[in-house]
């Protein structure tokens, strides 16, 4: 088998790995990380001779001894790391790495065996009984290891981990002066065609790197010189988007460049910039850029039941996606992040409209509504049409905002976990203040191939297949990879129903013998227990 060799160093430490061509991009992730002796949740940077990042993959271009790719290991930073995590590695337990390791166990059996063993369950279930009694420190201040928040005016995220909900002046302008110093760089031509991929693996980025991915986007699609937009407005513009995306698990700032990233891919992959203008590509990209800005991890339900000041000052109609709009406007009232600040007032005015309307289309209160307007004309759909244009743009941001499991299972797989530990804790919270408690959200009735599998077959699939309707070539890229999740995600569902059918059965056996009265014997003297 044909093998390639790639010299690097680690810290001025020769190194040099071997694998062969067809090598999965997982494994070569794996070859570095364990040459690097790097963590789960470090994050390599690979460099080629000209200082440039590229990816880690297998199509790496092979090198000699005397032009070495540099990695660089970066940890992950401490601050993002949940509590119970942080406090498990002090204790000496890697718990994100167990759970790695039995994830990568469980996918390997279920791929061998069709069915995965309750003793996984059974493992997974503890890993995440202990995570819950690290996480429940809080409670435990006599300890010296619940964090003082006093000092912060900041209110503090409702979430285990120790950050405040907003982020503070000292994390974003330390990201801010990463991301300035990083922005002069050149990316890399394997990243830019990478990043038009809906295969790409956000985790590998850090904030400040992803600011510079969003300016590739911007630069790529020719924003730059056909709306004269100044680099360093540009800048300013993306570092208040970053700043003004909250510490909470699923709806913050990685989140906001995925679906970025999506809608950036589709726009290439469809080819959509011969169908429509520049300015309703600048609307979308915008769009996804701003949709969930300074989202707290609370839906409209919980605004709307709760009597949030957002339910109030909207009238409990879409309250979160028209604060989203009022924050991205808010930014853009300001001169310096201003990116359309060098169009004409007819051509704001259209922009203004068209982000209004994409970020309002996110309500999923909306979904079956704006399916079927694209539906209705999908027969005769007109690319010169405004009205079909609108109801497309809104479909596609749509598909972008959703689209997780239409990416690898390694890099889709994460997210339901985050989007879960916000939904859980949006429930908890409905318990405590006595309002009704979304279902789907429910810790208690819900489990992880639950949450997915309907969700895939009546919301995604129905959705995904409209657009692929009239975009063909995107059957193989988010059509096939969410048919595998789904089929994931159904077996997983009935192993799990297999392992509680199992537990009820041995407790109906178990129950006689341990429930069973103890018979009556004689005492000595021939005198029988007298029943008190």
């Amino acid at each position: 088998m044909a093998t390639k060799i790639i010299y690097f160093t680690v810290n001025g430490r020769p190194e040099q790995a071997e694998f062969p061509i067809d090598c999965p991009a997982q494994d070569v992730k794996d070859l570095f990380r364990a040459a690097a002796e790097a963590g789960p949740h470090d994050i390599l940077k690979l460099y080629n001779t000209k200082g440039n990042i590229i990816n880690i993959s297998p199509q790496l271009a092979p090198n000699s001894p005397h032009s070495c790719y540099k990695l660089e290991v970066v940890a992950a930073d401490c601050n993002s790391e949940l509590l119970g995590s942080e406090l498990g590695v002090a204790l000496g337990f890697d718990l994100s790495s167990m759970e790695k390791r039995l994830q990568s166990l469980e996918k390997r059996i279920l791929a061998e065996t069709a069915e995965t063993p309750a003793i996984v369950y059974e493992m997974k279930r503890q890993v995440e009984s202990f995570r819950e009694k690290l996480e429940s420190v809080e409670h435990l201040s006599w300890l010296g290891l619940f964090k003082d928040m006093s000092e912060s005016t900041h209110k503090p995220s409702p979430f285990y981990h120790k950050r405040t909900l907003r982020k503070t002046r000292e994390e974003c302008e330390h990201v801010r002066e990463k991301f300035l110093q990083m922005s002069s760089l050149e990316v890399s031509e394997e990243v830019r065609q990478y990043l038009k991929t809906p295969t790409f693996d956000n985790w590998q980025w850090e904030d400040a790197e992803i600011m510079v991915l969003l300016q590739v986007m911007y630069t790529d699609l020719d924003f730059i010189s056909t709306f004269n937009i100044e680099l360093d407005v540009l800048q300013q513009f993306l570092y208040e988007v970053y700043r003004r995306y909250n510490n909470i698990p699923f709806h913050n700032f990685k989140h906001c460049f995925c679906v970025t990233q999506m809608m950036y891919g589709l726009i290439w992959l469809t080819d959509l910039r011969s169908k429509i203008d520049s300015i309703d590509l600048l609307i979308m990209l915008t769009s996804a850029v701003c949709h969930d800005l300074d989202h707290t991890g609370y839906n409209n339900a919980y605004q709307i039941n709760a009597r949030t000041e957002l339910a109030l000052r909207y009238n409990d109609i879409s309250p979160l996606e028209n604060h989203h709009c009022a924050v991205a406007f808010e930014i853009l009232e300001k001169t310096e992040s201003n990116i359309f600040r060098n169009l004409s007032t007819e051509h704001y005015k259209r922009i203004r409209e068209g982000i209004i309307k994409c970020i309002l289309a996110t309500d999923m209160t909306r979904h079956t509504d704006i399916l079927n307007k694209f539906k209705t004309i999908l027969p005769v759909f007109d690319f010169s049409n405004k009205d079909h244009r609108d109801v497309l743009m809104m479909i596609m941001i749509k598909v972008s905002d959703i689209s997780n499991e239409a990416r690898p299972m390694d890099v889709a797989e994460p997210w339901l976990d985050c989007l879960l530990q916000e939904f859980f804790n949006q429930s908890d919270m409905e318990k405590l203040e006595g309002l009704p408690v979304t279902p789907f959200m429910d810790r208690d009735k819900v489990t992880k191939p639950s949450s997915q599998t309907g969700f895939i077959r009546f919301v995604l699939f129905p959705l995904f297949i409209e657009l692929a309707n009239l975009f063909p070539c995107l059957e193989q890229h988010i059509i096939d990879p969410v048919r595998k999740a789904l089929d994931y995600y159904t077996e997983m569902e009935k192993a799990l129903e297999r392992e509680k059918q199992n537990r009820t059965q041995s407790e109906k056996v178990v129950k006689p013998s341990t429930s069973k009265e103890p018979e009556a014997h004689s005492e000595p003297g021939g005198t029988k227990p007298v029943d008190l």
